[in-house]
């Protein structure tokens, strides 16, 4: 998972040595989630709509964690370079078997550095939901940097259905939800978990693309966008 945050410098540090041990412990057990028997056919449509649409592209995948669906993605690419922040999910990535137009780097979402690169296609799987409000602008400016004109933005994540989806817990003062979460290991973690509808997607994004779709299942919706400008 990448990190970031517009908190104040102790608490920013403290959110990300939060979030990383959080993603390091739960790296080996992350892939369990798409287990669950209800969401299969969902998941069955997402392995084939998400590589159409990024087919041909040099995609930069934002949060790949295990490298789940970068397995789908990679056959369609013209290559990908695969981006997180927690090196134990990395390494779980690397493992699998991929073709060689895939490449692996340790990258801040918020600070995506210049050697990344430009890119005419990104993705982003269940990351957008781990955004805090406030920082969804700079998550979008530090993408937009490193995005051709024209380039095609796809995001994945989760909608919220009760009985399948972990409970929230809480919501902070400025509107964002939690989940507690607890791993195998018995430890219990504060998850931020937003579940954006359309309308908010729409709305974050307008600054910096256009040309969106929405498309909703039961469990999950994928969201895409345009980058604004001419080359």
């Amino acid at each position: 998972m990448l990190l970031g945050s517009n908190a104040p410098m102790a608490e920013k540090q403290n959110t990300d040595a939060e979030l990383r041990k959080y993603y390091a412990a739960r790296a080996r057990e992350y892939e369990k989630i798409y287990e669950k028997p209800e969401r299969q056919e969902n998941l069955r449509v997402l392995e084939n709509v998400l590589p159409e649409m990024l087919a041909g592209r040099r995609v930069l995948e934002i949060a790949c964690g295990t490298g789940y669906w970068t397995q789908f993605i990679a056959p369609r690419a013209r290559s990908i370079l695969a981006a997180d922040a927690t090196t134990e999910t990395l390494a779980l990535a690397q493992a699998k078997v991929l073709p060689p137009r895939v490449e692996f780097r340790v990258a801040d979402a918020y600070r995506l550095a210049g050697d990344l690169g430009t890119f005419d296609g990104a993705f982003a799987g269940f990351w957008w939901s781990h955004v805090p409000t406030r920082d969804q602008p700079r998550f979008l400016a530090s993408l937009d940097r490193r995005l051709d004109p024209g380039a095609k933005v796809v995001l994945l994540d989760n909608v919220y259905v009760e009985g399948s989806s972990t409970p929230l817990s809480r919501r902070d003062e400025e509107g964002n939800t939690y989940q507690t979460r607890r791993l195998a290991d018995g430890s219990e973690h504060d998850v931020l978990k937003n579940f954006p509808s359309e309308n908010d997607l729409r709305k974050s994004v307008e600054g910096y693309g256009h040309h969106c779709q929405y498309l909703r299942l039961e469990f999950y919706w994928v969201f895409t966008y345009e980058r604004r400008g001419s080359a």
